[in-house]
């Protein structure tokens, strides 16, 4: 079988570790007996590059999946360039985002948000891809519009899934949505409030917690806006890693 690398971004945040480590869990669960191991593109250890080449010592082929929510840096550079490495046995999955699910596991923190907390709502990718897909608007009253807060990068193509995630929330919940930025180009997340009237709810598009959700919190508080947890160890967020990780395989199997 084919090993699943899990790349991540490191953090000094123990709270994010945790996350990370939980999700990571989560896809071994949900697909039994295919072999997750997590390695890191920055900060935290085991650093990709070794991991992949152990895992290739034990397992002929094995497929990196980022726990990133768009193409920036560590997809194009850190996360190819261990496929480029090792063509033959190492695939590339593309990142988690954008995806239509995204914008669910969104929706559903701004409502936990508003109501200061509560279950969190699980489902699957096709959830959120069939005719079924669930409406927010009557949950999200008193909330005009809505600011996705992401990390920012200096790639265009980061951006550009970060304004198509913005979209796909905004079909969900039924509000405008814009682009904040924490980082990188793109408009910062405080310009963006201020600018933004009416009653303002912060979507966090950030993975774990750690500096950025700590930085996008204290903004939301300055600007009276709620901001949401991140989108966490959500069930969604492993199926759609696995998700990736079927599509490389599938790739992979075209190009043989």
């Amino acid at each position: 079988m084919t090993d699943l690398i899990a790349a991540a971004h490191g953090t000094a945040d123990p709270r994010g570790i945790r996350v990370i480590h939980a999700l990571t869990r989560e896809i071994a669960r949900q697909r039994p007996g295919l072999p997750v191991s997590l390695g890191f593109v920055d900060v935290d250890r085991p650093a990709l590059p070794s991991l992949v080449d152990r895992v290739v010592a034990d397992s002929n082929q094995t497929v990196i999946v980022p726990l990133l929510l768009s193409s920036g840096y560590h997809v194009s550079t850190d996360v190819q360039a261990e496929a480029h490495r090792r063509p033959h046995q190492v695939s590339a999955a593309g990142p988690l985002g954008p995806h239509p699910v995204l914008a669910q596991i969104l929706a559903d923190r701004l409502i936990e948000g508003l109501a200061g907390g509560g279950d969190r709502t699980t489902g699957s990718v096709a959830d959120a891809l069939g005719d079924g897909r669930r409406r927010f608007a009557d949950r999200l009253r008193g909330v005009d519009s809505v600011v996705l807060a992401a990390a920012g990068s200096s790639d265009h193509r980061a951006l550009l899934a970060c304004s198509r995630v913005a979209a796909e929330l905004a079909a969900v919940v039924d509000r405008p949505v814009e682009v904040g930025c924490v980082s990188g180009a793109g408009e910062r997340l405080g310009a963006v409030l201020a600018r933004t009237s009416g009653r303002v709810a912060v979507a966090t598009y950030l993975l774990a917690p750690g500096f950025f959700a700590d930085r996008v919190a204290g903004l939301a508080a300055q600007a009276g806006a709620v901001a949401t947890q991140p989108l966490g160890a959500d069930p969604r967020l492993a199926a759609l890693a696995l998700h990736r990780y079927d599509e490389a395989l599938r790739t992979a199997a075209l190009t043989v």
